[in-house]
C-alpha cells in the first residue's frame, strides 16, 4: 500500500468539482485562488482565504506543457499570519529565477518524469519568498502547510541548499529542483492523510512519543530534534522519494563537479536517516490504524529497496 499519487475526482481537492464556491472563481477567471477555497474549510476560522488571495497576481510558468502560478504583489496578511510567513514577502520575480524555476521544472520533467507528474499533480502555485527588512531569522529553505493544499513556498536558499545539512557555495537548478519535489510530496501526504484515517483514534500530535533526529542536533531548536510520530512519518516518504532523485542525478553526466559533490553528501546523510526512521516508525506501529500500517509495510518495501 502507498501513499497516493493522483487526487481522486469529486473528491475535496478537486479543484474541478461542482462547488460554488471554486464555480465563481473559475467564471471569474480567478484560478490562482482556488486553493484558498480549500484553506477556508480546513481552517475554519471564518476567514474568507478566497476573497484575499483575488488581490494576488500570477504569473505563469510551464514546463512540459504544464503551467503554474507563480504569485506575485503583497502577500495578504490574513494568509501569511495562518501559513506563518508574517516575517516574509514575496520576491520580485527577475530573468534570473525565471529561468531558474523553469530550468527546474523542466529537469524535473525530462529526467524525473514520476517526481515531475506528483509536482503537477499535487502543486498549482509557488510562493517565492525572502525575509523582509529588517528580521534577521534563519530564513526557510522550502515548506509547505497542510492548510493550504496546492501551494508550495520556497526561498532563494532552496537554489543552494539540500536539507538538512547540504548547503552549495553554487547555486543550482538542482537543487531548486530537489526542493520543490519535497514540498509536492509533503503535499501529497497531507492530501492522504486527510482524506484517509492513517492515525490510531487516540493519536495526537501533541502527546504524541518523540523520535530523537541526531542529525538535527546542532540546529539548537528542540522542536527539530525531536519529532513526533506523524512528521517522522512524513519525512521518510519524502526521503524515500529524494533518494530516488538524487540516485537518478548521480547516474547521469551532466552535473557540474559542485553539484556532483552534494548530490553526492546529501544522499550519503540520507540513506542512514530514512533506514533509521524507518526503524523507528515500526516500532511505533500502536499509534497508526490497519490503513496506516499497510502504508508503513509499503514504505518499508520502499526503504528496502533503495
Amino acid at each position: 500500500m502507498q501513499i497516493t499519487t493522483t487526487v481522486e475526482p469529486g473528491s475535496f481537492f478537486d479543484l474541478g468539482r461542482q462547488d460554488p464556491a471554486l464555480i465563481r472563481l473559475r467564471e471569474d477567471d480567478a484560478q490562482q485562488a482556488l486553493p484558498f477555497v480549500l484553506m477556508e474549510h480546513l481552517v475554519k476560522s471564518g476567514v474568507p482565504y478566497a476573497e484575499h488571495a483575488r488581490t494576488l497576481r500570477s504569473e505563469r510558468v510551464y514546463a512540459a506543457g504544464t503551467g503554474f502560478d507563480w504569485f506575485h504583489g503583497e502577500l495578504p496578511g490574513q494568509i501569511a499570519d495562518e501559513i506563518n510567513l508574517t516575517d516574509y514577502e514575496i520576491t520580485e520575480h527577475t530573468d534570473g529565477r525565471r529561468v531558474a524555476l523553469i530550468r527546474a521544472l523542466e529537469r524535473l520533467a525530462t529526467v524525473h518524469p514520476d517526481a515531475f507528474a506528483r509536482v503537477r499533480e499535487f502543486v498549482r502555485g509557488f510562493l517565492w519568498v525572502g525575509l523582509k527588512p529588517g528580521f534577521r531569522a534563519s530564513s526557510l529553505t522550502s515548506s509547505s502547510d497542510p492548510a493550504l493544499p496546492y501551494v508550495i513556498v520556497f526561498s532563494e536558499k532552496a537554489r543552494r541548499h539540500i536539507p538538512p545539512n547540504t548547503v552549495s557555495p553554487e547555486p543550482s537548478h538542482l537543487f531548486l529542483a530537489e526542493n520543490l519535489l519535497h514540498e509536492a510530496v509533503h503535499q501529497s501526504v497531507s492530501f492522504h492523510v486527510l482524506q484517509h484515517q492513517v492515525f490510531a483514534d487516540e493519536y495526537s500530535s501533541k502527546t504524541s512519543p518523540k523520535i530523537e533526529i541526531a542529525w538535527r542536533a546542532t540546529q539548537g531548536v528542540t522542536r527539530n530534534q525531536f519529532w513526533e510520530v506523524d512528521r517522522a512519518f512524513h519525512a521518510t516518504c519524502v526521503y524515500n522519494q529524494l533518494l530516488r532523485f538524487r540516485r537518478a542525478e548521480l547516474a547521469r553526466d551532466d552535473l557540474t563537479a559542485n553539484e556532483r559533490a552534494h548530490v553526492q553528501a546529501a544522499y550519503d546523510e540520507g540513506m542512514p536517516a530514512v533506514r533509521y526512521l524507518m526503524d523507528q516508525l515500526e516500532l511505533l506501529g500502536e499509534h497508526f490504524t490497519v490503513h496506516g500500517r499497510g502504508l508503513l509495510t509499503g514504505l518499508r518495501h520502499q526503504t528496502d529497496q533503495l
